[in-house]
Parts: structure tokens; sequence; C-alpha cells
């Protein structure tokens, strides 16, 4: 033993002297932990801990890791679950991720999840390093990944630290996602000073498996053995969880830095493949990635969820900094490494395919019988815990929320400015504003169809993806979130939210499934953050029942402010859908000339938090009303319409309503229309900025070939949903023809729409 060696031995703080020196002051504060946690550690052990076990509790305890403040509402999802929202239910909420099932013995798990702090500290790393860690998220399930998505916000467009945000954190994404040979098929980019401080990176990432292949995360089996795996331990990513990503942004304080991971998508890729092959070959009992907490986590949740306890010894770890004490190691966020169980029998053939990978491994110890979680260094019990306590008994707050003071003034101050006169002049306007421009300068940086299976990607409605090759079967994503309608009404704000992408996934013909959601907020010590949280989850979970889709799984992001300046509410909605056959799949634009263009839904309004608004610096008033009844049938018209060739083409109506739609559709193969807005304007009483700028919900346009339209309107009419033909598809006239209002050529449309972030990021 080198002298170096030697001197860590005996500085460790094992749990004989943790008993011998019970008044030993430890750094609880410095971990994140708050003085009455610190004490309830203590009481639970039965004396001090030790510092590898401060650490350990310090990080799973964390409000990233444990949801202490949060658990007490998301309860809700599963309270309100019905049995028939569990049909297609494989995994639900508790595992890496979950899993649905999609028939013919084919299943996908997906999850979203937040990497926001690391991104704003380092934001290539960040970035990158929260695509790493969903991905490995879908790994764990025993699936091979196939997309992944990325709903992003930054603060305004025109803010100096905006373009440091935006170039690194596109960068980081496309960096990780497309060296790891994963198409990135959809996903949101909002601009807006509220997220000035607090940029939201959220990262989604969708796997495919068969049923008989799913892994859970639990060490069963007395005498299996434990085995780390991938990438060796470094001290980046140390105290991520507990110090990073669980208290708020200070200027008083150090830089943290240190605390974000640094990712290689190369070594993932090689652990992807590995981990398939293990799967393939049976050779692992269950498995655990290591992402947020790292070995803490792993270890105490394997432990866990499994049915006995577990025995580490510590020094076994291959590591990148020899001088890491063993709390450190235990905190270590360091990316692409994964734990497993693995029986005796099983050994020789688990380390077989880590040499025919190159991927480095070290054994760690073994499941125990004892109920334990012992972990030694060189031999010394540095260790002693009851799993549950770390993983899964920690603390749960009720933390008092009372609905904001502000509130109501808000909500009385309607949207009431001067229209336009110029309707042609706003629509250009409108598409050339930061949040409804194209967003090509990003997207152009992910590979959206690598892989071979990507059937739709941005800037369509969904992301749709094959899964088998033989009969089709494929499902659809999207992820969508509307700040403002939050700000205005938490409440309504999440029903809004799903509601969205339950109709983009929809709008693209596949029938919506499952639910994953990230939840991003600021800081849960302030009551009125705290109610904004509680009524979210509310109006989510309701909303989830009424649409019978069922939360799978996803993530909370709290402490998201700065300076005492929360984020808006931002609950942001995965939902996936599934198709028969992506052949039937239907793009939002249109291409045949002479196709009818009819508008489904009701226009009312409704202006309140609408993008027109936020142009024009307004926000109050209420959000669009919300009828869950009319989503589900019109889904269900966008469905059927898809899979039986009465539509070719397809968009629904929410943020830019009208305006935004019409444009879109348009441009997206450069094809022309004529549209009429008078019929509209009189069926639904309202004049033709309304038609054009409302935000109404329950809508969407479709294209209907000639040969279609008796069969599409007798459907409409068998379900009682209005529509109403408003034009034509033209060719001819390279121009979106508002009749009576404007002529607007395509060209001038796509140059306005184009050039807002190439002229502000280059």
């Amino acid at each position: 033993m080198t002298a170096e060696a030697m001197s860590r031995k005996f500085n460790i703080d094992t749990v004989a002297n943790a008993e011998a020196t019970p008044g030993q002051d430890l750094p609880w504060a410095a971990l994140g932990l708050t003085e009455s946690e610190y004490r309830r550690i203590g009481e639970i052990l039965g004396r001090r801990p030790t510092g590898a076990e401060l650490a350990m509790y310090s990080v799973m305890w964390s409000e990233h890791c444990s949801y202490k403040s949060s658990k007490v509402h998301l309860r809700q999802f599963g309270d309100k679950v019905t049995d028939a929202m569990k049909e297609h239910l494989l995994v639900g909420i508790g595992e890496n991720a979950g899993v649905v099932d999609i028939g013919d013995g084919w299943a996908v798990t997906f999850k979203v999840e937040s990497h926001n702090h690391p991104s704003f500290v380092e934001p290539y790393q960040g970035a990158a390093t929260g695509v790493g860690g969903i991905v490995r998220d879908i790994i764990s399930m025993g699936a091979r990944p196939v997309a992944v998505m990325d709903p992003l916000r930054f603060g305004a467009i025109d803010h100096p630290d905006t373009a440091r945000l935006v170039h690194g954190i596109v960068a980081g994404i496309g960096g990780y996602g497309n060296s790891l040979g994963l198409p990135n098929i959809g996903g949101e980019v909002v601009f807006d000073a509220v997220y000035q401080g607090n940029p939201l990176v959220n990262a989604l990432a969708v796997g495919v498996l068969r049923h008989e292949d799913i892994r859970l995360a639990n060490a069963s089996g007395t005498g299996n053995r434990v085995v780390l795996f991938g990438a060796r331990t470094g001290g980046d990513g140390i105290g991520g969880a507990s110090v990073l990503a669980s208290e708020s942004f200070d200027s008083s304080k150090p830089s943290k830095r240190p605390a974000v991971q640094v990712g290689d998508p190369f070594a993932e890729k090689v652990l992807i493949e590995c981990c398939l092959e293990l799967f393939k070959a049976s050779v692992v009992e269950g498995i655990q990635d290591l992402g947020a907490a790292g070995i803490s986590c792993a270890t105490s949740e394997l432990a866990s969820n499994g049915d006995g306890g577990m025995h580490v010894e510590l020094t076994n770890v291959l590591l990148r900094d020899p001088s890491l004490t063993p709390g450190e190691i235990l905190m270590s966020e360091s990316q692409e490494r994964m734990m497993a169980v693995v029986t005796p029998e099983n050994v020789t053939a688990f380390e077989a395919i880590m040499d025919r990978w190159a991927v480095e491994y070290s054994w760690l110890g073994e499941v125990t019988d004892t109920g334990r979680l012992i972990i030694e260094w060189d031999g010394e019990t540095i260790v002693d815990v009851d799993p549950r306590t770390v993983a899964h008994d920690g603390p749960v707050y009720e933390r008092p929320y009372h609905r904001p003071s502000w509130l109501d003034r808000v909500q009385a101050d309607a949207f009431d400015a001067e229209q336009p006169t110029d309707l042609r002049a706003a629509v250009l306007e409108l598409m050339a504003s930061p949040n409804m421009c194209s967003k090509d300068w990003v997207t152009d940086q992910f590979d959206r169809y690598v892989q071979g299976n990507t059937a739709l990607a941005m800037p369509d409605d969904a992301g749709v993806v094959r899964v088998d090759e033989e009969t089709g079967l494929g499902v659809a994503i999207s992820t969508d979130a509307n700040g403002r309608y939050s700000y205005l009404d938490p409440y309504e704000g999440a029903r809004l939210a799903l509601a969205e992408a339950y109709r983009n996934v929809a709008t693209s013909g596949a029938e919506p499934l499952a639910v994953s959601d990230c939840l991003n907020f600021g800081s849960p010590e302030d009551p009125e953050v705290m109610w904004q949280f509680a009524e979210t989850v509310r109006g989510l979970a309701d909303a989830c029942q009424e649409l019978g889709v069922p939360v799978t799984g996803g993530n909370v992001s709290l402490y998201n402010q700065t300076g005492g300046v929360a984020v808006h509410p931002t609950p942001v909605v995965g939902v996936l859908g599934v198709f028969d056959d992506v052949a039937r799949r239907t793009p939002s634009g249109w291409r045949e000339d002479g196709q009818a263009i009819y508008l489904l839904g009701t226009t009312k309004d409704e202006l309140d938090g609408s993008e027109w608004a936020n142009l024009h610096g307004h926000l109050g008033g209420r959000p669009p009303a919300l009828d869950l009844a009319a989503e589900k049938t019109l889904a269900a018209i966008l469905v059927n319409c898809s899979r039986d060739g009465m539509i070719d083409a397809a968009h629904d109506l929410s943020e830019g309503g009208l305006a935004a739609v019409l444009s879109e559709m348009a441009l997206r193969f450069g094809v022309g229309a004529r549209i009429g807005l008078d019929e509209l304007c009189e069926r639904d009483r309202i004049d033709a900025f309304t038609a054009l700028f409302s935000e109404s919900q329950g809508r969407a346009v479709v294209a209907v070939p000639r040969s279609e339209e008796v069969r599409y309107n007798d459907m409409c009419t068998a379900r009682n949903y209005p529509t109403l033909r408003i034009g034509v598809v033209d060719t001819e006239n390279e121009a979106l023809d508002l009749q009576g209002y404007f002529n607007l050529p395509l060209d001038q449309l796509r140059e306005a729409h184009q050039g807002t972030l190439p002229r502000h990021f280059g």
C-alpha cells in the first residue's frame, strides 16, 4: 500500500468511528440538508452518520431525487387511474421509465426529464448529459433507444446571455444525440424573458422492446453478484442532485460548474449495444443506470427494490481520479455507467460480453439477506443503512401553499388592444416572431432520419417512428406546454398542455395512449409557487382521467428561479400514440391541387395569453376554454380520417391560431391556397382578426381530397362535430390568398418565417 493510500485509509470515517465520536461536526448544510433532516438521519441510524452515509442521504434525500415536496401531490396520478386506463400499461410510475403495450408483442418505453440547472451553468455538457441520462433510463428498461426529443425554453431572444445558452445547449443536444445515432424527432423552442436566469432543458427518449425483454431495477437473490460497468468514476457531477438541482441560483454562492457532468456519447453508444447483448443473453437479473446521485442511487434503489440487502466493497470502483474520497465516489454523477445484478453461474458469460465490447467493469459485491446496505472501504465499514431509508422513505413535506394575491388582478386584465388594420402585415409579424418563427436553425443541427425509421419529424405536429418494419407498427410522440396559460391559471394550463399534445398525436393519425411529464417550477418554499404546482398536478391528473390516458412516469424540476424570480409554471406534457401502420401517418402540409381545406371546431374571441398578446407585451386574462369531451371527439375524427384515407394533411390549432396554421401548412411543401373567412366569421360571430389570431382549442385544419368530401362530412356530422370548408389548395398560385383581405406570396412569408433565428444567432 502506498503512503497516500495508507493515509487515506486511516482518515476514512468508519461506522465504528461514528459510534465513538458522536459529537463530530459534519458539513450537512453544505450538502444541501436541513438541520431537521440531519437530526432525522441520526435518529434512523441511532448514531451520527459517517461521511459516506451523509453523502448518500444528502443526494438521495434531495428534492431532485426524493420528490419530498411534490410526492404528496403526485400521488394523484396513481389515485385517479382507472382500470380502463391500465389496459395498455405494462410498467407504471416508480421504475426508470414507463412501458406501454402497443400490440403484436411490442412495447414502447418513454420518459421526459429535466437538466435545467446544469445547462445554465455549463450549456454544452448540461444539455448533452441530459440526453445521455434519459437514454440510459430507456436502456435500463431493456429497450433499444430509437429517438429523442427536446423541449427547450430560453430567455429573451435579444438578451446578451441568450446566445451563449442557445449555442451551447443546441450544440450539446446535437453533439450527443447525433453521435449516438438517435434521430431527434421533435420538441419545442420558446423564448420568454421569464426564463432568462433559468432556461428549461427537458429531454425525452423513447425505446422499443418485446414484452419478454422488460427489465426492472431490483437486486434479488442472495449470493448474486453486483457489478459496475461502463465509464470510470470521476470528479464530475459531484453533488449535482443535492447541491445543483435542488436549490435556486444565488450570485453569492460559489460556482457550481464542478457539479455538472461531462459526457462521452461514443462510450454511451458502446454501452447501449453492450446492454442489449446482455439482455438478449439473459445474463442480468436486475439493472440500474447511474444518473442523479450515482452509486448512492444505484445501490440503495436496487437493494430497496429487492428482497434482501447488499454488500459492496467501494475500493473496487474503477476511478478516473484516484484522489476521490468515498463520499465523493458515492455522490459522483459521472456519465455512461450502469450497475447490474448477475447470478454466479452467469458471471463468465457477463465478462465475455464485457470483453467483446471492451467495456470496463468491476465486481463490487453481492446481494445478501441482511436487509442492510453495507458498504466497505478497504475492509472497513463506512455505510451500514436500511436501503429503504435512503431510497424510498425519505422526508415528505406538505409545504404550505395559497393562491397568489396578485392572480385576481392579472385574470381581470383581459387583452383589449386595438386590432391591426393591415392583416397581411400582422401575419408576417406573427410568423417572424421568436416563438412562431421557423426553428430550422435549431433542428437542422439534429439528425432526424438516422436509423431509417423516422416517418415524421419537426416541423410536423408529432414525431413518428416505425417500430416494426414488417407490419409498419409505430408510435407518435408530441411534447407541449404553454407557460403563459399556466401563469394565468395553472389548473387549466396543465389541462391545455395535455390537450395540445393529445391533439398533436391524433393529428398525425395515431391513437393517444399514454403520458410522461416534466413539471418545471420555482421554489417549493414559496407558498404561491407551491400552489401553482398543486393546481397543475390536480389539473393534469383530472385531465388524464377524463381523456383516459395514464401518466407512466416523469420528472419534477423545482427551484427554477433566480433572485426570487420564478419561471412561469411550465408543465411539459409528452403524449405517446400508436399506429397500426405508419404508412398512414398524416403530414402537416397540403400538396395536391384542388383539395378542400376544412376547419374543425369553433372559434371564439380567445386572445388572453395568446402569441399575439405576447407580441404586444400583454399577459393577463384567462386562457382559452377547454372541453376535453370535444377533444376526444376531434381526436377520434382525425385518427379515423387518417386511417381511412379521408385526409392528406392535418394541423392542430394552438399557439398563433389559424394564421399560424395556414402559414405553416402552406410553407411545409411550398404550396399555396385560397382561403375565405366570411362564412367562418358569420357562423362563429367573430371578425377576421379574431378568426386568424384566436387560440380557441379543439380545432384542426385538414386537407380533404375531393373524392372524400362526402365521407369526411358524414363522419363529422355523425359525431356532431362542427366543420366548415374554408378554402382550396392552389398549386398554381404560390401564395396564401385570403380572399377579400390580402394575398401573401410564399417567398415573402418564408423569408419572414425563416430569418429570425439566423439573424440573432448567425
